[in-house]
């Protein structure tokens, strides 16, 4: 039953630094980053498309990209995260939703990187420890069972 609760306790713990980090997100709302043509046309014609959409909407998910291109949710889905990781666009989630928009152009890379050190961490705790600490507590609770 002690098991139970420090796992309760552990876990609401982590809910609690996802919604700190959710609010610090939430009010963000910056303005597109203007990006020469030829820059644009540096782009591959299937994600141009893509790029585009977004950057008139505004902010968008990836039904609302396909029902615009009239290509497949999963292939615009895929060519977002492409673009996301190209830098061309961010992304964020809202509640069940992950909605891209474009970057601003006060925010570049380094800023990004700076934003993110100032996130709640806890000292030298990787992705990969959350993962396991997780797999750990999944085993806890079956053998609770």
């Amino acid at each position: 039953m002690v098991r139970l609760d420090r796992i309760l306790e552990e876990l609401q713990s982590i809910r609690h630094r996802l919604d700190d980090i959710e609010k610090m997100f939430s009010n963000w709302n910056p303005q597109p980053l203007h990006i020469s043509e030829s820059k644009l046309l540096s782009l591959p014609d299937n994600l141009r498309k893509t790029y585009l959409v977004v950057a008139s909407e505004g902010e968008c998910h990836a039904t609302q990209v396909s029902n615009q291109t009239g290509r497949s949710r999963a292939i615009e889905s895929s060519y977002l995260n492409q673009l996301v990781r190209m830098g061309w666009l961010t992304k964020r989630r809202n509640s069940k939703t992950l909605n891209f928009r474009t970057l601003s152009s006060s925010i570049e890379k380094h800023e990004l990187i700076q934003t993110s050190a100032l996130l709640p961490t806890r000292p030298n705790l990787s992705i990969n420890h959350y993962s396991v600490r997780a797999r750990n507590l999944r085993t806890a609770m079956v053998d609770a069972t």
